[in-house]
């Protein structure tokens, strides 16, 4: 699943992305930058207004040459009544960033965090969603870099002329009727936590799209790195029979993870980006509570 030839033909990163190439290791990226390959490094960071931010750690030192991206800010539209916590950025302001980040059509982007993986895997997600092709992420992200020891630079580069052009929908995406149409036909991934699938019966709003099955998307890394071939085949086995995969979570990051993890795999999966925040706006749709994926109302006809 990693780049094992970094350098070849012309200099540039070869093995696109849907070939099942969707991370690339510290060592490889390494050798990449001190070979002057054409690549573009993206540090993602999800501020929490407490402590220590990432911003404040990416100005202390940073992989040469990376751009900061704010994760509300860039990747994360406005959310309203309907949309859940994480929309979609809009077009015309995703375009302006990718290109102030140096991003052409045929650019090749590795994406990294010093946080939850989840956190780089929405910025690989939403690259490739808006039609860049070539995007990977950072295997074991900011902590991998340092463990091997790689260059730090505290030079924030400058805004950048690229010329990418989003192409929204490169990637699939679910609508909540989708959703739970994959929800009935058990092929419908709930990212979140154990505890946030099985809900209290004793609370509204909690629980899980009747007929979802749970998969942590934490389950999909080992140590902050992506779980090799034959784990992450035994983990979705259920799931790979050939039908359309949908994900997602709370809020359209964690299932991200998984989304990736199956890309890793050369299987495609659709992410509901709204997610539970966003079908729970709909008091008329259902939800269930406990362990179990329970039955949904289009099975019980």
């Amino acid at each position: 699943m990693y780049l094992h030839e970094v350098l070849q033909g012309r200099g540039r990163i070869m093995c696109p992305a849907s070939a099942g190439n969707v991370v690339i290791s510290a060592r490889e990226l390494d050798s990449a930058l001190r070979e002057d390959v054409p690549v573009i490094v993206l540090e993602v960071g999800r501020e929490t207004g407490e402590g220590h931010g990432p911003r404040l750690s990416y100005a202390e030192g940073h992989i040469p040459g990376a751009h900061y991206v704010a994760f509300e800010k860039d990747l994360v539209g406005r959310p309203t009544g309907t949309t859940g916590n994480g929309p979609l950025p809009e077009v015309s302001d995703l375009q302006d960033r990718l290109r102030a980040w140096g991003v052409d059509d045929d650019s090749t982007v590795v994406v990294h965090t010093r946080q939850n993986p989840a956190v780089a895997t929405r910025a690989w997600w939403v690259l490739r969603w808006a039609g860049v092709a070539d995007v990977r992420c950072l295997d074991g992200g900011f902590a991998a870099w340092q463990a091997l020891g790689g260059p730090l630079d505290a030079d924030v580069p400058t805004p950048a002329a690229g010329t990418a052009v989003v192409r929204p929908g490169s990637l699939p995406v679910l609508t909540a009727e989708d959703a739970g149409r994959l929800a009935a036909s058990g092929h419908l991934i709930d990212a979140r936590g154990p505890q946030a699938y099985a809900g209290d019966p004793q609370r509204t709003g909690t629980g899980h799209i009747p007929g979802a099955h749970s998969v942590p998307g934490s389950d999909n890394f080992s140590a902050g790195a992506l779980r090799d071939a034959t784990e992450l085949r035994a983990l979705y086995a259920p799931h790979l029979d050939g039908l359309t995969i949908g994900v997602y979570c709370g809020g359209g990051v964690s299932a991200t993870t998984t989304v990736l993890a199956l890309a890793s795999l050369g299987v495609e999966a659709a992410l509901y980006p709204g997610s539970w925040s966003a079908w729970i706006t709909d008091p008329a749709r259902p939800a269930v509570t406990g362990n179990q994926p329970g039955a949904h109302p289009a099975t019980a006809r």
